[in-house]
C-alpha cells in the first residue's frame, strides 16, 4: 500500500476513538471526530504517530500545525505505543490497533495512569465503568 492512501491516527485517539460520545473541543471538531469513526467502520490502514493527524485536522486547538497541548498529548502518545508494544509510525489496520489498545490499556484499567488529567476523564471514566466495570480504572502503571 502506498503511504499517501495511509490515514494518519495519532496513538492516544485510539482511546479517544473508544470513549466518543458526540462531545469535543467545538461543533465543527464533533461532526468530524464522528465522520473519522464512521470511517473506522471500513478498517482503514493506520500510520500510528505522535503528532499531528486526521482527527487534529479540525481541532482549534491545533496553531500552525501544532497542538498547544504538544508536550502533553506526545506524552500520552508515547505511553499508549509502550503500552501496546508498537513503534511511532508503524502501520496496522484499525481493527488490529483498536485491539491492541482495549487488551492493553482499557479492559486492564490503565487508561488513567495515561490521560486520566485530560479535560474528558470523566467521559472515558464512566464509560470504561459502564463496559468493563470491575475495577476503579486507577491504575496508575503505564
Amino acid at each position: 500500500m502506498r503511504e499517501e492512501r495511509l490515514l494518519r491516527l495519532r496513538a492516544h485517539h485510539g482511546m479517544c476513538l473508544a470513549f466518543f460520545e458526540g462531545k469535543g473541543y467545538s461543533d465543527g471538531f464533533t461532526a468530524h471526530m464522528e465522520n473519522v469513526l464512521a470511517g473506522m467502520e471500513q478498517n482503514p490502514i493506520l500510520q500510528i504517530v505522535t503528532t499531528g493527524d486526521i482527527l487534529c485536522k479540525k481541532c482549534p486547538n491545533l496553531r500552525e500545525d501544532i497542538c498547544i497541548s504538544q508536550d502533553k498529548v506526545e506524552e500520552y502518545d508515547r505511553k499508549v505505543l509502550l503500552a501496546c508494544g508498537l513503534e511511532e509510525n508503524c502501520v496496522i489496520s484499525w481493527e488490529e490497533f483498536f485491539h491492541l489498545v482495549e487488551k492493553s490499556i482499557l479492559k486492564p484499567g490503565r487508561r488513567e495512569g495515561i490521560c486520566g488529567h485530560c479535560q474528558w476523564g470523566e467521559i472515558c471514566r464512566r464509560k470504561e465503568q459502564e463496559r468493563y466495570g470491575g475495577y476503579e480504572g486507577t491504575a496508575k502503571d503505564s
